[in-house]
């Protein structure tokens, strides 16, 4: 007798559908920034150049995606993001790095659709105050932003993110010359990790980074061009007190005032970079020796006013002390190094030139 039922698809359809309804997370390459020209859709990216059509019928066929990588994909329009209106509801993490067709219009249609976002990566986008502000009006979830190299984002869109984002943890913002810090004023106390490196930050614009309490990583290199008056001592004026991670590296114009106020005001300091800090003196080393009892890791390369005086407060404080880096410091001699060993034998002093590597990253979300 003829089986008048529904039969089953065939095992590769079946397959198929399996992989659909299952796949969660998906990265796509423009085949200007392929990494693996062999790479196929199984593997999470395609070594072609991604058009609206490639991201409309990836949308379509994979509906529970809770990751989605775009980056490098140069030439995408904004119609390329219109599904996300009907698909996106499930993300958490998207990266939209060096998409640099996407206009406001498209953030827009992000925002419109995504509402479950937690994680952003706009590197060099094109977006401005508009398209951030609609994002954080409707994403309220957010805990981690990249807007590096976001060229027309200002303190407008910085006091939309962090007024409306509640759950804010981290915000990568270098070289974005138009923010001066203001925007993040009375911001949520989930926010422990800034990157504000070559920005025109200005004192109340420092005030604001540190005003939530929770920080925990700071970086403000590179400001020696754009800071002014006591911007660097506000650190210290008691809401960092939270502060394990600052880095300074290329603030030249860091004074011995702000050295004193941070070793005070920041008492759990584990790792500070003053690389390249020349008007540091004497005064500020002592007060390093004597307040930061917390931390581990220091930096001091290319310091012109690092001398053998700075060395031995050091030795003499600092209790927690593990790693110097210390490299072309003129006024330190031989000697002084010697006997910063015989006392502190279980420090190592390096004389590599490293960066502070950030403890927070952004995450793609699953594999």
């Amino acid at each position: 007798m003829e089986n008048l039922g529904t039969s089953p698809p065939p095992p590769k359809e079946r397959w198929l559908l399996i992989q659909n309804t299952s796949r969660r997370s998906v990265q796509l390459y423009s085949s200007l920034f392929a990494q693996n020209k062999s790479s196929t859709l199984s593997q999470g990216s395609f070594n072609v150049n991604i058009s609206a059509f490639h991201v409309y019928k990836l949308l379509t066929r994979f509906q529970q995606l809770t990751s989605l990588s775009l980056s490098g994909c140069t030439e995408l329009p904004d119609s390329g993001l219109s599904q996300l209106q009907f698909f996106g509801s499930n993300l958490q993490s998207l990266n939209l790095d060096c998409c640099f067709e996407i206009s406001d219009t498209g953030f827009s249609l992000v925002a419109s659709g995504c509402s479950n976002l937690k994680s952003v990566s706009f590197y060099r986008c094109n977006i401005t105050d508009i398209g951030l502000t609609a994002i954080a009006k409707s994403c309220l979830s957010l805990q981690a932003v990249n807007l590096s190299y976001c060229m027309n984002i200002s303190d407008c869109g910085i006091r939309s993110l962090s007024q409306e984002c509640r759950q804010l943890r981290c915000i990568i913002m270098s070289h974005c010359r138009l923010v001066t810090g203001c925007g993040f004023n009375g911001c949520s106390e989930t926010l422990i990790h800034v990157e504000a490196d070559s920005c025109k930050l200005e004192p109340d614009g420092i005030s604001g980074l540190v005003s939530g309490g929770g920080l925990e990583y700071l970086n403000l290199s590179d400001l020696s061009w754009c800071i002014h008056g006591d911007g660097l001592a506000r650190i210290g004026q008691g809401s960092a007190v939270n502060l394990r991670v600052l880095n300074l590296r290329m603030c030249r114009n860091a004074t011995n005032e702000a050295i004193m106020m941070i070793s005070k005001g920041c008492p759990v300091l584990q790792e500070w970079s003053l690389a390249f800090c020349h008007d540091i003196s004497i005064t500020g080393w002592v007060a390093i020796g004597w307040n930061c009892n917390n931390l581990e890791i220091l930096h001091v390369n290319r310091c012109r006013n690092f001398c053998d005086r700075g060395l031995q407060s050091l030795r003499d404080g600092c209790k927690r002390l593990s790693k110097l880096h210390m490299n072309h410091c003129a006024r330190v001699t031989n000697l002084a190094i010697e006997s910063f060993k015989c006392r502190r034998g279980n420090v190592d002093i390096s004389r590599e030139e490293v960066s502070i590597f950030p403890r927070l990253n952004l995450s793609d979300g699953d594999g």
